[in-house]
């Protein structure tokens, strides 16, 4: 066996996912208001990455500090640091790359000095008239906590106001959230030029009107800084708090969290950068990243196409479902046959409309669902209280822990409550982050269950990015075991019995592995034996052995990984048998699906569990067979347009190199262009399923 180790540390995997989304900013194929956008996505990605999973290496740092019990959480700090300022060097090249290219096409992004003087006549009315009002310095001095008072979600200018030898601080916040961050100025030079202008370069121009008659100053200069947080927190243990109120309190944790990176401008004085270590408390532990003059780059992920069409991607009008459009109701078209969706290629409304019908429906006597992320106007509440008010029971199961939403949940469950919506919390020692509704109508025969299982969150925004699968099914034993759930979430003392779904923590793990297995034993018999998963992140360490295990029988292991993969493919005797892809593209891929040949019958999994452990034993998450051969087929050839990908798929490797899959003879071909024809063609008619 190799002298590799058998494991890629899966922080360093997240950062070599993140350089994949990199690429394609790079990709000169991408229109550039797309490359731009993606530049948005890298650095939200990265601010994500550092509250979360930084966050987890410093603490153990800081204990291996103490007690010496991690002293692989050092090294890790330090490979994290050095690939963090590699990237960000790649960044900056790219930011620059892609300003210039975007000049090419009449759009320049200016500052505050290449504006002519009607220019700064007109942003300085427009300071004052949409700007001002939000602008409120912080003023550096003895009594005043900056860990306490800065924001790790915002840019700073840091103002060093200087009246002779005497120099003071100040802190003016790059108010993104209540005005745009990119401003259009009218231009006076050839029609076809667009000016834009930074929010952050407007607040540089007029600096004086912020201080003047509160400083006397002879010169102001300002440079941009943002600190990211640790954006984890502990629930009290407190019997008598209820879970709402733990979590409310955890999130005031997070807001006076220590910091764990600190971005600040490269051309700031040494002086003001000594000011904020200290002031911030940063210790060797945290990560400091020099950069360009601009930080909080997320908010280019809106970056705004103020040119022609063909400068972002054309748009993929999203299917109708042939199954829901024969039929009068979504009820008839169930009951006459599993749908599968697959979004954002088919219209979210086939689910919205499943919950809207439910809400009047008079047939329907109940409503289950429940919700990890929301829509901020999310139309399927709306429909949960509409079906209240015609009677229906509803239980909404809500997940106040889900990460950076707690908040909006929180609210949410009020909401939902108010409107007379039976709202339960879940498990406080799991999150629930399974994909569940049901609807229990009263028909001829009986009580008849109407079940959705799926991979993704009912959230109206994200299924139009996002790529999910959504399973409709009346199939009596899935539909039961799927209300079970909701039981057991209520009722977790009690014991459940899954017999066709893949339930965490119950008995997923054990079934999972238990089908790795049958595929081993099947190839130690000589007979035909694979394996292909299809997750956002494979890293628990036991599946991966019996992977590497499964491998070194004979197994074929095929692998769409699309972030954290801590498995290493090709390794002389260890993996030779495993081959991983990756697909980064204009959607961002998200279902999660199992395949095992099972002897020929190719048993289909779609499910809302990454292979990760805290989704195999620390989440309510479930997972369904697909037993339409039809409908198996569909998801099956969709895995092979994705394994033909020559254009965005590459190849993860024992390194993780990001190697470009090549084309060689082969046609270009383009996984997720190439799934919305093959999708088309499907409820056109023009091509049988299976």
């Amino acid at each position: 066996m190799s002298q590799v180790s058998p494991f890629f540390d899966k922080e360093l995997s997240w950062l070599s996912f993140n350089e994949r989304v990199l690429q394609e900013a790079a990709d000169k194929t991408v229109p550039i208001i797309e490359r731009i956008r993606f530049l948005g996505i890298f650095s939200n990605n990265m601010d994500e990455f550092f509250r979360v999973r930084v966050a987890d290496v410093r603490r153990r740092a800081q204990q291996h500090e103490e007690d010496g019990s991690d002293p692989e959480a050092m090294e890790l700090l330090g490979k994290i640091q050095q690939k963090v300022m590699s990237l960000q060097a790649r960044f900056d090249e790219l930011h620059h790359e892609c300003m210039l290219a975007l000049a090419r096409y009449h759009i320049v992004l200016v500052n505050e000095q290449q504006l002519s003087d009607s220019q700064k006549a007109w942003v300085d009315d427009y300071f004052q008239q949409k700007i001002l009002r939000h602008v409120a310095p912080i003023i550096i001095r003895k009594g005043v906590d900056l860990v306490v008072s800065l924001k790790d979600d915002a840019t700073y200018l840091v103002v060093e106001i200087k009246k002779g030898d005497t120099v003071q601080y100040a802190m003016v916040e790059v108010p993104a959230s209540s005005v745009p961050r990119f401003v259009k100025v009218p231009d006076d030079r050839p029609r076809q030029r667009k000016t834009l202008i930074l929010l952050d370069n407007i607040l540089r121009l007029c600096l004086n009107q912020i201080f003047r008659g509160f400083f006397d100053f002879d010169s102001l200069a300002a440079y941009s800084m943002k600190m990211t947080r640790d954006a984890d927190y502990e629930l009290e243990e407190e019997i008598s708090l209820s879970l709402l109120e733990q979590t409310s309190l955890g999130l005031k944790q997070r807001l006076t969290a220590e910091p764990v990176r600190l971005v600040y401008d490269r051309d700031m004085p040494q002086p003001m950068l000594d000011m904020l270590v200290k002031e911030l408390g940063i210790s060797n532990l945290d990560a400091m990243v020099p950069g360009g003059r601009y930080h909080n780059f997320k908010d280019f992920i809106a970056f705004p196409n103020v040119g022609r069409k063909y400068l972002e991607n054309p748009k993929l009008p999203p299917i109708t479902s042939r199954a829901f459009r024969d039929h009068d109701t979504v009820f008839d078209a169930i009951a006459a046959g599993d749908v599968l969706v697959h979004y954002p290629y088919y219209k979210f409304r086939h689910f919205t409309e499943f919950v809207r019908q439910a809400a009047f429906d008079p047939k329907v006597k109940t409503i289950k669902i429940n919700f990890y992320r929301l829509a901020r106007d999310s139309r399927v509440v709306q429909s949960l209280i509409d079906a209240v008010h015609n009677g229906k029971q509803v239980l909404a199961v809500i997940e106040l822990r889900a990460r950076f939403d707690e908040a909006a949940n929180i609210e949410w469950a009020r909401k939902m409550t108010e409107a007379g919506i039976r709202v339960a919390f879940g498990i406080p020692s799991l999150k629930v982050h399974c994909k569940l509704c049901v609807v229990t109508r009263e028909e001829e025969a009986g009580l008849k269950r109407y079940a959705h299982i799926g991979t993704g969150n009912f959230h109206e925004k994200t299924a139009k990015v996002y790529t999910d699968f959504s399973l409709f099914t009346t199939h009596d034993e899935l539909a039961a075991e799927a209300d079970n759930v909701f039981d057991f979430i209520i009722n977790s003392y009690k014991r459940f019995k899954f017999n066709h779904l893949l339930v965490s923590p119950v008995n997923a793990r054990r079934k999972l592995l238990a089908l790795v297995d049958q595929e081993i034993d099947n190839a130690k018999k000589g007979l035909p034996a694979a394996i292909t998963f299809k997750v956002n992140n494979l890293v628990d360490k036991e599946l991966n052995q019996r992977l590497y295990h499964a491998s070194q029988n004979g197994v074929k292991v095929r692998l769409i990984i699309r972030g954290m993969c801590s498995l290493r493919p090709g390794v002389p005797g260890l993996s030779e048998n495993i081959r991983a892809i990756s697909i980064v593209d204009r959607l961002l891929e998200h279902p999660r699906v199992m395949v095992f040949h099972a002897g020929g019958q190719d048993l289909v999994y779609i499910s809302s569990a990454d292979l990760m452990t805290r989704n195999l034993d620390l989440r309510v998450e479930v997972g369904t067979p697909i037993l339409d051969p039809t409908l198996k087929r569909r998801i099956l050839d969709i895995l092979a347009l994705h394994f033909s990908d020559t254009t965005k798929a590459r190849i993860l490797d024992m390194d993780q190199q990001n190697k470009y899959v090549r084309r060689g003879n082969r046609r270009k071909l383009r996984s997720q262009l190439a799934i919305y024809d093959y999708l088309c063609q499907l409820e056109q008619g023009d091509k049988l399923d299976g």
